[in-house]
């Protein structure tokens, strides 16, 4: 099926005194060319504190930039027989164990393959209300993050999660492999998120960032490493994933922030726990699945045992 698209609507807060428009936006847009942003400026779909503006055009502190970014006319949304391991599922929802190497949703650049796909083969009616793009979706994992996520069959369901999720009033709870025998056994890494200053591709631990706390407990000591048990106050981008590694142990298999690793081919990161309140009936439910083979296997590597 095709779908026109809307703009994709971003609203930004200046926190950079006497900075360029387009240097500001570079910052935030690393993959955008400086000249597709400034095209973009020109053409309108820039503003800032809803007018129109210029390039060259100097902020200040709190002003407010819309940027809206037109997407391509037309967007194929393919249903695809791709497996959806469902955990439960009612009318309002459905709680599934997403693969590792799975996109969420597509995008303008990976429009096929995607978790979306999957599902509008498994709810064709997803296409019926909400984002054309992201049907469905209430919050994402990483591509190379395995584990539990709802997505919403209607839109009244929909909007009760994600109220839940910015009261959050969810629990969700992750396995995640460091390496590092850390220390202490359990605490709590309350540091604020940002763009990495140096690599925009890439999010940091930044003076003025967004306020981001990520706790965790050791499950055990492997070798060289600790298995923790984290959750998640916040849900910044990479949260665990930075917050690990900038008090020095890593994820196990990250190639972005983490430490390469013979034992898995991606990030040891498995969301196994979920508890939310269902939209039909405002009961409090927590869902859980187990480790996937491929980290069941890395610590058995670890502790050196057959396989």
């Amino acid at each position: 099926m095709e779908v026109p698209l809307e703009p994709e609507v971003k609203i930004l807060q200046v926190v950079e005194p006497a900075i360029r428009l387009d240097k500001y936006l570079a910052k935030e847009y690393p993959e955008f060319s400086r000249s597709r942003l400034q095209r973009l400026i020109e053409q309108g779909y820039i503003l800032v504190n809803d007018c129109g503006a210029k390039a060259s055009q100097k902020l200040n502190v709190g002003d407010k930039i819309c940027v809206m970014l037109p997407p391509p006319e037309q967007l194929s949304l393919v249903a695809e027989s791709i497996p959806v391991d469902v955990v439960y599922e009612d009318d309002d929802l459905l709680v599934l164990n997403k693969p590792a190497g799975l996109v969420v949703h597509p995008s303008p650049g990976h429009t096929v393959h995607t978790l979306v796909n999957a599902l509008l083969a498994h709810c064709p009616g997803l296409l019926s209300f909400g984002d054309v793009m992201r049907p469905g979706i209430v919050h994402r994992l990483d591509r190379d993050t395995s584990g539990l996520m709802i997505v919403a069959k209607n839109s009244s369901a929909q909007q009760y999660l994600i109220n839940q999720f910015k009261a959050r009033s969810v629990s969700k709870g992750y396995l995640v492999l460091v390496k590092g025998k850390l220390t202490p056994r359990q605490g709590i890494i309350d540091a604020p998120l940002g763009r990495d200053p140096h690599n925009r591709k890439r999010m940091s631990v930044v003076a003025g960032g967004r306020q981001a706390r990520t706790r965790y407990k050791v499950k055990e000591y492997l070798s060289d490493y600790a298995l923790l048990d984290v959750t998640t106050e916040t849900g910044r981008t990479h949260q665990i994933r930075v917050h690990l590694a900038a008090i020095g142990y890593p994820v196990v298999g990250d190639r972005v922030y983490g430490v390469r690793s013979d034992f898995v081919e991606r990030q040891f990161v498995h969301a196994y726990k979920l508890g939310f309140r269902l939209p039909i009936s405002g009961e409090y439910r927590e869902f859980a699945c187990e480790l996937p083979p491929d980290l069941k296997q890395a610590i058995r590597l670890i502790m050196g045992l057959k396989v």
